[in-house]
């Protein structure tokens, strides 16, 4: 399902054999992480249906952005493995950090406040089974004050 892009999209997919890709959209680098979240929760159900019932919140720290899209990506799907919930609104905070010891050492921390609720199949039909992420053709680049993110999904 090739879409073209649109800087004004949340996100978009497009079709890699066995597996889905997208691309996330922001005006910041956090609306655009937001967005890769509702992008791989609406591959595997219809968010719209997902209310905002329960909440998660967690941090994460990465080596580079890429690194930090794949480790959010991965923990959101841990959580809805592990506690069988899926989300549908997410509020991300990214902050550079810098070792004290070591001024050339840079991290990314990765605040995420994710709603959603427990899994009811009655009410969340399924759409495809997200198994893992992958790091094949990951990117995070900004261009024109646009952020654009690019991971695949393995189905």
């Amino acid at each position: 399902m090739e879409n073209n892009e649109s800087k004004s999209n949340k996100y978009d997919y497009f079709d890699v054999t066995a597996d889905i890709g997208f691309h996330a959209y922001g005006k910041s680098l956090n609306e655009a992480y937001e967005n890769a979240g509702l992008a791989m929760f609406n591959v595997i159900t219809d968010i719209s249906k997902v209310k905002k019932d329960e909440s998660r919140e967690f941090e994460i720290v990465s080596e580079d952005l890429v690194s930090l899209l794949y480790d959010y990506l991965e923990e959101l799907l841990f959580l809805q493995d592990t506690e069988f919930l899926f989300f549908s609104d997410f509020k991300v905070n990214i902050e550079k950090i810098v070792d004290d010891e070591s001024s050339n050492l840079e991290n990314y921390k990765l605040t995420c406040f994710a709603c959603g609720e427990e899994i009811d199949w009655n009410v969340h039909s399924p759409k495809s089974e997200v198994k893992a992420i992958t790091f094949h053709k990951m990117c995070v680049k900004e261009d024109d004050g646009v952020f654009k993110l690019r991971a695949i999904l393995d189905l």
